[in-house]
């Protein structure tokens, strides 16, 4: 999908998506150049498990960022979006999560998300009584958490100790790790999710595999490692975190 019009810049979030209109009508919060090609592979491929997990995912995909819009040079930082694909993410009307909406959130739904995050490796979802970072979002008009920026998912440095430390939802730690029928029921579902792994992969624009624009040096992203290791959820070991 291409976009049409390049509206605003969120003030919010590391990468500061670029707020932008589709050629379908809709407003979308677009990540570019800005974000690092690294960063749109994780953002796309965890956003498209997430998604057919059946997590509270906005619906997104990959849009075109015509040079055309880029030229116009409506505003000073366009060089941050670029032109080319971009990932896109449909707006909604959201606010950060905080403490205050935590007893909002049903309790099956927090394990989903901590068990998610622990599947992909995403430490990026802090909040304590000082607040955080939590990148989990309170839809205002639906009333339910919004599951958003896995830009920092697949983490090779992942902390466990962290993890269980300053998740948003670690309160529901001891469920997740101890409950063997729900490890079983979260990796079906992750199994399920993974039979999209090539269609999910394949939608991956070629710009985003390369570093340079010549296309000679590859950006540092093991698919196959990263499938070898989402596999791993068939095994005891994987739901230990003192392992």
């Amino acid at each position: 999908m291409q976009i049409v019009e390049i509206l605003d810049r969120s003030n919010q979030g590391a990468t500061r998506p670029f707020i932008c209109r589709g050629e379908d009508g809709k407003i979308y919060f677009v990540k570019g150049r800005d974000a690092g090609k690294r960063s749109l592979i994780c953002e796309w491929i965890a956003s498209s498990l997430g998604s057919r997990m059946g997590l509270p995912v906005p619906q997104h995909s990959i849009v075109e960022v015509p040079s055309s819009l880029i030229d116009l040079g409506s505003r000073d930082d366009l060089a941050d979006l670029g032109q080319g694909p971009a990932f896109g993410s449909q707006r909604q009307q959201l606010v950060e999560l905080s403490l205050s909406h935590l007893t909002k959130v049903p309790s099956a739904l927090q394990r989903q998300v901590l068990a998610f995050d622990w599947w992909i490796r995403n430490g990026d979802r802090t909040l304590g009584a000082k607040g955080g970072n939590p990148n989990l979002f309170w839809s205002v008009e639906k009333e339910q958490l919004v599951v958003l920026d896995h830009n920092l998912a697949f983490d090779d440095t992942f902390s466990s100790a962290d993890f269980l430390a300053y998740h948003a939802f670690r309160s529901q730690s001891r469920h997740v790790f101890e409950d063997w029928v729900f490890q079983q029921q979260v990796c079906s579902s992750c199994l399920q999710a993974m039979d999209a792994w090539d269609a999910i992969c394949q939608a991956i624009p070629v710009e985003w595999t390369f570093v340079d624009p010549e296309r000679t040096i590859p950006v540092n992203f093991e698919f196959d490692a990263l499938r070898t290791r989402l596999l791993d959820c068939e095994n005891d070991a994987f739901w230990n975190p003192l392992l």
